[in-house]
């Protein structure tokens, strides 16, 4: 797959594009990926300096940072591009999505496999930050403005700083199919939600125990009456 393909699919994903010359002129996550192709293959090359420079060429235009030893695949859609970076070591499946302020990051300064790694088909809300060599699986959404700083599973959505999966293989519809993130629910409103219901089940009980003993103090025949004999 081409360039052109790449335009196509950005216009396919994209209801804001109007035809793919469009995306050829206009769209700064394409021109990213110009810059990238030529930086990568300077980097290859071990054209270190080379590389370097022309990445940042690609920044100051696009407003998009990668590393020249990012490995990206075919179909990425970095929507609107801007404040987006990816780390040196980040693998980057086909037919992903990036939109803007998503940052693909290491955690320190070990050396190695550091950054992240996206399968084919997954989604990263805005604002995302994948920290770590953390692995997210096939066709995954990650919703706006999440940590992700373990490995997700292929197929689910996960929320959250740090961010939970609160859909898994079609399990749990609390999330929508498409990346409508009015749709994506706290996921600190759930726990303190399950948190309160515990605690009004142990408050009722609490009362029901507490009931039995005042009954018990105010009839001591019955309660004796009622406790098994001695042997």
């Amino acid at each position: 797959m081409g360039l052109w393909q790449d335009a196509k699919n950005i216009q396919k994903k994209d209801p804001a594009a109007t035809s793919v010359v469009q995306v050829l002129l206009l769209y700064p996550g394409f021109h990213a990926l110009i810059y990238h192709r030529v930086a990568h293959w300077l980097y290859r090359h071990r054209r270190f300096f080379l590389a370097r420079t022309v990445s940042q060429w690609g920044r100051g235009f696009t407003g998009v940072e990668i590393h020249p030893g990012a490995t990206i695949g075919h179909g990425l859609f970095i929507d609107h591009g801007a404040g987006v970076v990816i780390g040196e070591t980040a693998e980057i499946g086909d037919n992903v999505t990036i939109y803007h302020g998503v940052t693909l990051g290491g955690t320190g300064k070990q050396q190695g496999k550091r950054h992240p790694t996206l399968q084919d088909g997954v989604l990263l809300g805005a604002g995302v930050k994948v920290l770590g060599p953390v692995v997210i699986g096939e066709c995954s959404r990650i919703g706006a403005n999440a940590t992700v700083l373990t490995d997700i599973p292929p197929h689910s959505t996960a929320v959250g700083s740090p961010a939970v999966v609160v859909r898994q293989n079609g399990e749990s519809t609390i999330a929508s199919e498409e990346l409508n993130q009015s749709d994506y629910p706290s996921i600190y409103d759930l726990l303190f939600s399950d948190l309160s219901m515990r605690m009004e089940g142990l408050e009722n009980r609490l009362k029901e125990l507490e009931g039995t003993e005042t009954k018990a103090d105010a009839d001591p025949g019955e309660a004796d009456s009622a406790a098994p004999p001695k042997v």
